[in-house]
């Protein structure tokens, strides 16, 4: 087992996560199997409790894991996924060591940070790195380590990998610092950067290669300078300076001969043909300039407006985002997102600024009306729209208001509605952390609906994270006013897809299609929806 372990410095947000999968996704396309750890040093258990202001998305596993949304980097770029202990929380660790010392596992020992959580964390990094990727056991391990050097939260996982990496010759080890050149005056200043590699070096780790996140490209004696106060070879720095696109990253990498690099650090021989061939992703960075540089003035690009109570906080929407990427790509044609605020007093949409609209998952009564608005304009002005969890929600709850209900809600917002067209999933006990209806479930598609033609399939197992759903007994109701349930769980009686047919596309589902979306394999609904503004009626 080989690790790379990547650091952050001077500042978070840098980008160790893209750093992280585009080196897995490199050493992928040159035959190895890869696999990613994310370390989070917050003392929360999973990520499922935490508010979007403070760690903007939380991703879902296929195995229901409330996860940091690095995780979904991974994924997306890897195509392939992971489970919910690919992510370790310092309270993961605390609860298993306090669980052992109940259960008389240390033999009356006094427990200390030091052997007894280093050791957890070791033995954790060691479990999940040769769980089998694809049926086979990773050749290499990518750990991300969340926060800051320096940062105390991190000591215990930065002291636990530092004994790794010395005392157990079966583990061959390489650190990778991303650290930020800031510009001042127009002169780019090394200080932060030599300090954190200071502070690592005081930890007992010595990075082996250095990835300098600049906004613009550093002369060579700025770069002599780090080399000689950072203690790293000038050959073993990478400059990533800001480019189009994060599927930019491993092109960038590539060109600097990372590749070269990681192989000489784990004396390995690098292979004569070198992965610039890795051809599935370059296809889809051609499909991605060919998006980008489209210059069709008449069509432009299409406009997408995601209306959420968020909007000044991207990362929560973070899948999104990414979904409608991936789409676009695989259309060949470019997007632009635009942000409906829906806490907003007045929201007015209409086609000559809007091309379609995602309105997305939450929970809470903040900004619900502003959705519910949203929903209304949307399906009297036949602006395709898609519908994701409480999207979906407040599509059914517009169209029994529009005929007659004003009372109609649901009950997470207005608990004594008389109208409770959606209802608490039968179970709830009141805890919040993981304890909703979440992971993969599979989905019956009904047949001739828009749905079956975004699919193509009978069937297809989608991620969830709710605790509301449709209430079954409008279900016949809902059906006469033109919405129809065209995706059903048959295991649970749950409805998971509903639609209005006479409309170019008006799409809403329980299950959260964004997080199934990969780099390589978008998910249907966000190609139907932009498709649908492509051919005007997605059906015809």
């Amino acid at each position: 087992m080989r690790f790379i372990v990547i650091t952050g410095g001077v500042v978070s947000g840098l980008g160790k996560g893209i750093t992280a999968s585009s080196v897995a996704l490199i050493l992928k396309s040159m035959g190895h199997v890869v696999t990613a750890i994310k370390i989070d040093p917050y003392l929360n258990i999973d990520a499922g409790t935490m508010s979007p202001f403070e760690h903007g998305e939380c991703y879902v596993l296929e195995d229901g894991g409330e996860v940091d949304l690095d995780l979904g980097n991974y994924e997306r770029f890897l195509n392939i996924n992971f489970t919910k202990d690919h992510n370790i929380t310092t309270g993961k660790i605390y609860q298993r060591v306090i669980q052992k010392e109940r259960d008389g596992a240390y033999l009356g020992k006094t427990v200390q940070i030091i052997p007894h959580i280093t050791n957890e964390i070791q033995e954790w990094i060691h479990r999940v790195a040769h769980i089998p990727i694809e049926g086979r056991i990773p050749e290499f391990c990518i750990i991300e380590m969340g926060g800051t050097v320096g940062d105390m939260e991190t000591g215990p996982f930065i002291e636990a990998i530092r004994q790794m990496s010395m005392n157990d010759d079966a583990y061959e080890f390489c650190f990778v610092h991303v650290s930020l050149l800031i510009e001042n005056g127009g002169e780019l200043k090394t200080k932060p950067t030599q300090q954190s590699t200071a502070t690592l070096r005081t930890l007992g780790i010595t990075p082996n290669l250095l990835i300098l996140r600049s906004p613009t490209e550093p002369p060579h004696d700025l770069i002599h300078k780090l080399s000689i106060q950072c203690h790293i070879p000038i050959r073993n720095i990478i400059i990533n300076t800001n480019v189009p696109s994060i599927y930019y990253v491993p092109h960038v990498f590539l060109k600097q001969g990372i590749d070269v690099k990681l192989y000489d650090r784990f004396g390995l021989q690098c292979p004569e043909s070198r992965p610039f061939c890795y051809d599935s992703y370059y296809g889809l960075l051609a499909h991605f300039d060919a998006a980008v540089n489209t210059s069709d003035a008449e069509s432009g690009a299409i406009r997408i407006s995601i209306a959420g109570k968020y909007v000044n906080m991207p990362d929560t929407y973070l899948s999104i985002i990414r979904a409608i990427d991936h789409a676009s790509i695989r259309l060949g044609v470019r997007t632009t997102i635009q942000w409906i605020d829906s806490d907003s007093a007045e929201i007015s949409i209409d086609r000559t600024t809007t091309d379609a609209v995602i309105i997305p998952g939450g929970f809470g009564s903040r900004g619900i009306e502003g959705k519910i608005e949203v929903a209304r304009q949307c399906r009297e002005k036949g602006i395709p729209v898609l519908g994701i969890c409480l999207g979906m929600q407040v599509m059914v709850v517009e169209l029994f208001r529009a005929n007659g209900f004003p009372d109609a809600a649901s009950t997470e917002w207005m608990p004594t509605t008389s109208v409770p067209v959606i209802d608490s999933i039968p179970g709830q006990d009141g805890k919040m952390g993981g304890t909703m209806r979440l992971g993969n479930y599979t989905t019956t598609i009904r047949p001739d609906t828009c749905t079956a033609y975004c699919y193509n399939s009978a069937h297809t197992t989608e991620r969830h994270r709710h605790r509301y759903e449709f209430n079954h007994a409008y279900c016949k109701q809902m059906e006469e006013y033109g919405m129809v349930v065209s995706g059903f769980n048959e295991e649970d009686s749950l409805v998971e897809i509903v639609e209005i047919s006479n409309h170019p596309f008006y799409i809403g589902c329980q299950f959260h299609p964004e997080y199934s979306s990969k780099n390589e394999r978008p998910h249907p609904l966000f190609v139907g929806l932009l498709r649908s503004v492509i051919m005007k009626d997605i059906v015809q």
